[in-house]
């Protein structure tokens, strides 16, 4: 369900925050955009999409089989989770022939590198440390 009108059969669905996420936001000086605070990404927060977010981060960009080693995945996983992220916007991949076989580079986009930076940085703020 995206952020426009409500269609046909669609509900609106009420969703509770996290019971410790009210009291620790003041705390941290955070603000609250409907149920997410500040640089909370969804699309960016699934484990492997985290997990993929973080070692592009560190690498200008990364072969697709050596992300996949890396995570420790399957090649169909790693597609899926890095489809998730380039429709997003946040990943772009690259075909390239090397050793006479083609192969995939990725790299986070600039969005992707903020949007990643600012989720680490919210999840240090919910957990009570300081990014620095």
């Amino acid at each position: 369900m995206g952020l426009g009108r409500l269609g046909g059969g669609e509900r609106r669905r009420h969703v509770h925050p996290h019971p410790l996420l009210p009291q620790a936001l003041p705390e941290v000086g955070m603000t609250v955009v409907g149920d997410s605070p500040d640089g909370f990404d969804a699309t960016i927060h699934a484990p492997n999409r985290l997990r993929i977010c973080a070692l592009l981060d560190a690498v200008a960009e990364a072969e697709f089989g050596t992300v996949q080693q890396q995570l420790g995945v399957s090649a169909s996983v790693l597609s899926k989770q890095v489809g998730v992220l380039i429709e997003a916007g946040y990943v772009k991949q690259r075909k390239a022939v090397r050793d006479t076989r083609q192969r995939v580079w990725l790299q986070l986009t600039e969005p992707g590198r903020a949007a990643y930076r600012g989720h680490v940085a919210a999840l240090r703020a919910i957990v009570g440390e300081r990014s620095g």
